[in-house]
């Protein structure tokens, strides 16, 4: 159990790793559209903005699944 778990995070480390130095190095690189996708939900009135990136957080679950899904075979 532990040697799969030091991999993971091992794995997860340098996945950290090139994000953050994709977004030191890279600063023009945009994730404008990422976060306001068709499907978000956002309400704006004149005292009150209410965000809920509901398609978002369906993207990034069917990310996270599909990796940790690839990462759990032995």
């Amino acid at each position: 159990m532990f040697p799969q778990l030091g991999k993971l995070f091992i794995i997860l480390g340098a996945a950290f790793l090139v994000v953050g130095l994709c977004l030191t190095f890279l600063p023009n690189l945009s994730f404008g559209k990422f976060g306001r996708l068709p499907g978000d939900i956002h309400i704006k009135r004149d005292n009150f903005t209410f965000y809920f990136p509901l398609t978002t957080c369906i993207l990034l679950s069917l990310l996270l699944t599909l990796l940790f899904s690839i990462l759990s075979r032995k």
